[in-house]
């Protein structure tokens, strides 16, 4: 199978990523080439230096380490078993160091990152350190690298801020193989529909807490990923379309047979792809503009996570590539919504995966030429590996030929037949800033709401108003002072069910906030990640009750309406105080003071040279 001519939107955006990145490329790619090596990299260790790496291992392993002429894997982990997602991870790295040993290489444990979930602090005080975590994954990931001890590397974690963490600190060992290892999706529990119509009774008051538990209880109920497609489901489709994970690798579920081959599998082949081989494929290499185009394109298809309107951003600059909103909203106007996996519909990821999955989507993708073809990936060059779907035959792993027809033609659709025309993911422009909004949950009637502001400064004030009935009319609910530099910028998922509730009753209802709302965003129109923020001068802090704001999906702009007086008044006021301590927060004065803007990937490292400011 070949892949059709390139779209010439995908074509000229990427050619516009690459100009503007050239010289921040070409500086990261010769700082990795200059490591490439034939050798593995102990052979430049002393002999104490390597004695202390090999102090703990067994006999054999000692052995077998201390020679410099067999390949070393380094293992790096998100596990813990609080989270459903990362718990199945825990038997891993047994299965890696047996395959590897079986390869004819070693492996270690080099190191854990830490790993926070969104569901668990949604609405606490704890979201607020969430994003910042993505930071600190990629700096932990840098430190369990960082002992010249191996030669490819596999990296186990699945949500949120964990994958992407994980590949930002990966890609400052470009000279490194990297695989991507997940956990799949935990069962399917209650319908999402069933779910979100218990939270919106529960936010009027209709059903009590103990209702609510056992809703939540029957969806979130067993090891694995959250079956919904939020960030972290929309990272497994982001690491097997940029050619990072084995394909089909995304969403085999935990504690199946298959898991464990594809597991073991991950292993071999990532040994198999270190220096001094013949398939030497370092992730330098692999993540290039192409392939960040490959990985928007895929979001956009499956109406993916906004986080990731972020998160690109940053993987992107960690390898010297300079993405911005203007190339998500260009190619979401060309790439067709393709999939329908809650909240753009009602089905999960184990329906989508039931309907073809991952292969049948990078097949369709391939045939209208939205995919570049000519990318490297953890598999040799090119896609066509992805088209294949991972099955056990009498105990052996075999990929065979994907499906070409969608089992399920109410989740996954072929280019030809899509749910949209577009990918639903766009730029929003105008006096109020720059913010993106997702709309492929959005019914076109519900995508402009012109109304007055009604302005918030945390998200229990919006959501006691709410429950004194002052917000029963047509409104904008303005959420400030919520973006990286105030506070760390959390997700504000807990003002769907009420929010939804008032679009319900008949009102235009809109969301506008320099905050975020995650993957999980849903009916209502929501301008999120406005930057500059409000705390940084931007023009959020100016508003007040009554200014009336349009938000236009459909035109790509945010307002507010009026003569220009509004600038002139004084920015309101901001207290960091609530903010800056209790639950960890005491820590990170300094990455909300050094934090970059949401377009630029909400950041707080001090990048190097390379990757630009």
């Amino acid at each position: 199978m070949t892949s059709a001519t390139l779209h010439p939107v995908v074509r000229s955006v990427t050619e516009r990523i690459a100009a503007r990145s050239r010289d921040t490329r070409d500086r990261y790619l010769a700082r990795s080439r200059a490591a490439y090596g034939k050798k593995t990299q102990r052979a430049g260790l002393a002999c104490a230096n390597l004695a202390h790496a090999l102090a703990a291992e067994s006999e054999v392993g000692k052995a077998r380490l201390a020679g410099t002429g067999r390949p070393n894997l380094a293992i790096v982990s998100a596990y813990n078993d609080m989270l459903s997602a990362h718990q199945p991870l825990g038997r891993y790295p047994a299965w890696i160091k047996q395959a590897a040993f079986a390869a004819g290489g070693g492996a270690q444990f080099a190191g854990g990152v830490p790993a926070m979930c969104d569901g668990i602090t949604q609405g606490q005080a704890g979201m607020e350190l969430s994003l910042f975590s993505r930071d600190v994954i990629a700096m932990s990931t840098a430190i369990a690298l960082s002992h010249q001890m191996f030669d490819a590397a596999v990296c186990l974690g699945v949500c949120d801020k964990i994958v992407p963490g994980m590949l930002i600190g990966a890609l400052g060992f470009g000279h490194l193989p990297v695989v991507f290892v997940p956990a799949g999706p935990m069962p399917s529990g209650i319908s999402n529909e069933e779910k979100s119509r218990v939270r919106q009774l529960h936010a009027q008051g209709k059903a009590d807490r103990d209702a609510l538990l056992a809703s939540e209880m029957a969806a979130y109920h067993a090891p694995g990923t959250c079956t919904f497609y939020g960030t972290a489901n929309s990272n497994q489709m982001l690491m097997e379309i940029m050619g990072l994970h084995l394909p089909g690798a995304s969403f085999v579920p935990p504690g199946t047979a298959l898991r464990e081959a594809l597991t073991r599998e991950a292993a071999r082949h990532a040994l198999g792809l270190a220096a001094g081989g013949g398939r030497f494929t370092p992730v330098a290499e692999v993540v290039d503009e192409r392939a960040l185009v490959n990985g928007i394109v895929g979001l956009l298809a499956t109406g993916g996570s906004t986080n990731h309107t972020m998160h690109l951003v940053a993987i992107a600059r960690a390898a010297g590539i300079a993405i911005d909103w203007d190339d998500f909203s260009e190619l979401s106007a060309v790439v067709p919504l393709l999939a329908r996996v809650y909240p753009n519909g009602g089905a999960d990821v184990n329906q989508f995966q039931a309907a073809g999955g991952m292969a049948f989507l990078i097949r369709g993708l391939r045939e209208a030429g939205l995919l570049h073809e000519d990318v490297t990936t953890i598999m040799g060059p090119g896609l066509e590996a992805y088209t294949r779907r991972p099955v056990l035959r009498d105990g052996a792993l075999v990929w065979e030929e994907g499906p070409r027809v969608s089992a399920d033609a109410s989740v996954l659709r072929g280019p030809d037949a899509p749910f949209s025309p577009d990918g639903g993911l766009k730029l929003l422009r105008g006096n109020l800033g720059r913010a993106v909004i997702k709309v492929s949950a959005v019914a076109p009637g519900h995508r402009v709401v012109e109304a007055p502001a009604r302005i918030f400064e945390t998200q229990e004030a919006l959501l006691q108003a709410f429950g004194r009935g002052e917000l029963e009319r047509d409104l904008v609910a303005v959420l400030r002072f919520q973006g990286p530099r105030a506070n760390g910028m959390p997700e504000l998922h807990q003002l769907t069910p009420a929010l939804s509730v008032l679009q319900a009753r008949g009102h235009r209802v809109a969301l506008v906030t320099d905050g975020r709302m995650s993957g999980a965003s849903g009916k209502v129109p929501a301008a999120i990640h406005v930057t500059p923020e409000a705390s940084a001068g931007g023009p959020l802090a100016r508003l007040r009750d009554g200014d009336v704001v349009r938000l236009d999906a459909d035109a790509g702009t945010l307002d507010v309406l009026g003569d220009a007086g509004w600038l002139a008044r004084e920015p309101a006021g901001f207290d960091p105080r609530a903010s800056a301590q209790g639950v960890g927060r005491d820590l990170f004065g300094v990455a909300r003071a050094q934090a970059d803007g949401a377009e630029q990937g909400a950041c707080f490292f001090q990048w190097p040279q390379w990757a630009g400011r």
